[in-house]
């Protein structure tokens, strides 16, 4: 559907996609290890 309004190959929107899904996950991942090392820190 995506790949139809940008006229991008479905190939290349799949491997868009995964990259930036596997950044966001690091992100959250990294994010919720700071919370915790924070959370043990100031607690």
């Amino acid at each position: 559907m995506v790949a139809k309004y940008f006229g991008i190959p479905e190939r290349e929107t799949l491997k868009s996609w995964t990259v930036l899904e596997s950044v966001l996950s690091v992100l959250s991942v990294a994010g919720f290890a700071m919370a915790g090392i924070l959370s043990v820190v100031v607690g």
